[in-house]
Formats: C-alpha cells, structure tokens, sequence
C-alpha cells in the first residue's frame, strides 16, 4: 500500500460515482478531483454508511455546509459503500453533500488508507486549489473525526498563504 500523500504534492486525479440530496431529490453524476482545480476541497474518507461515529462525522460536516463555503471550500464524503447506499444514508439523514462510491477502494489505496477489517481508515485531506495536498488527518483507530471548526480553520490558513 503507498504512504498517504505528503503535504505539497500533487494528488493523483480520480473519479468517482457518486449523489448529493437536494430539494430535488438525489442527483447522482461523477466527481472527478481535477475539475474542482481553482476551489480548496475537503475530501471525507469514511468507513461506512449508517454506523454510529461515521453517522455524527457526516451530520456535523452537512450541518456545517455553510461554514465551508464561506471558505470557498466543497466537502465529499468518500467510502467504499454503492451509490445507492449512499442516497438512502443520505436521505435519512438529510446529509447535504456529495457522497462517492470508491467501492474498490483504488482512491483509498491511492492515499494510503486501506486498512484489513475496515476496509479504510477515517481520513480528512483538504485539497488546495491547485490540486497540491494542503493538510491531511489520518485516524489510526477512527473512533474519532476532524470537526467543522478545525477544517475551516486549515481551510482558512489555505487562502491566507
């Protein structure tokens, strides 16, 4: 398995399946890391759908929406769960932001993260808008996750550099 990426280093494009809920409904389309050059995005690896850490971690991230676009910032939630678990974890959830697939786990093994049992470690990595790796945490027993107000905080010290 390859290290996690170091911070400044160019991340490995990909793309992903993936839906966001709206008022709408669930719009599902691919998310390819690449387009989002030029904004700072936060990239949410999470073991699973509907568990108990992982449930609070992506509740206080959609809860905490506009507090990340004041940053200019868009947040994925990325775990190895279908399209179509995401979209019913969203919808009971209400959880406003894009949820990707990576049921192969190639983007967790590309940033270092797969674990045996788990699948993948809870990891944050805030990309900056030039696709460089600005800040990464890595849990190593994920029973814990990054809040709101420390991700903005790094999000903001981005745009202040």
């Amino acid at each position: 398995m390859p290290p996690t990426p170091a911070p400044h280093t160019p991340l490995a494009d990909f793309t992903l399946p993936g839906g966001v809920l709206t008022d709408d409904g669930f719009a599902r389309s691919d998310y390819t890391l690449s387009a989002r050059r030029g904004r700072p995005l936060v990239l949410a690896f999470y073991p699973g759908d509907d568990t108990p850490v992982c449930t609070k971690q992506l509740c206080s991230y959609s809860s905490g929406l506009d507090a990340f676009t004041d940053t200019g910032a868009e947040v994925w939630g990325i775990s190895p769960q279908s399209v179509d678990s995401h979209e019913a974890f969203a919808r009971k959830h209400d959880l406003r932001l894009p949820l990707l697939a990576d049921t192969d786990r190639s983007v967790a093994k590309a940033f270092g993260i797969t674990a045996p049992g788990i699948g993948l470690r809870r990891a944050v990595f805030i990309v900056a808008p030039d696709g460089t790796l600005h800040w990464k945490h890595v849990s190593l027993l994920g029973a814990t996750f990054q809040n709101t107000d420390t991700l903005t905080r790094e999000l903001k010290s981005l745009s202040a550099s």
